[in-house]
């Protein structure tokens, strides 16, 4: 079963930023959270994090398999190496090898 997301960010902003829930553009992404990439680039927007912060952080982020495909499929397209995904979107070069192990059908 999959969490409700906006239910969580909802209550997460009436607890921390109520002001923030009337602003219409936080409403319209609330609203569109459907994939784990939107997830984490809503969080990245509204909560304003430290360094040290979004360092802990990165060890506890999942992804599905549908946001995989797509980063995967995106480096593909562009010829980007592991390397540099691995610096862009903060994922090890270890993790990236084996999504495209995983998913080397569904990429081509």
């Amino acid at each position: 079963m999959r969490p409700n997301y906006v239910k969580i960010f909802t209550d997460m902003l009436k607890q921390s930023d109520p002001e923030k829930l009337n602003d219409p553009k936080v409403q319209r992404q609330l609203r569109n959270l459907n994939t784990s990439e939107d997830v984490l680039n809503f969080n990245e927007k509204v909560f304003q994090q430290s360094k040290e912060m979004q360092k802990s952080n990165q060890k506890l982020k999942t992804y599905d398999r549908k946001t995989m495909i797509k980063l995967l499929k995106y480096q593909q397209k562009h010829g980007f190496s592991t390397s540099y995904m691995s610096r862009k979107y903060k994922i090890s070069r270890t993790t990236l090898s084996k999504w495209r192990k995983n998913f080397e059908d569904e990429i081509k």
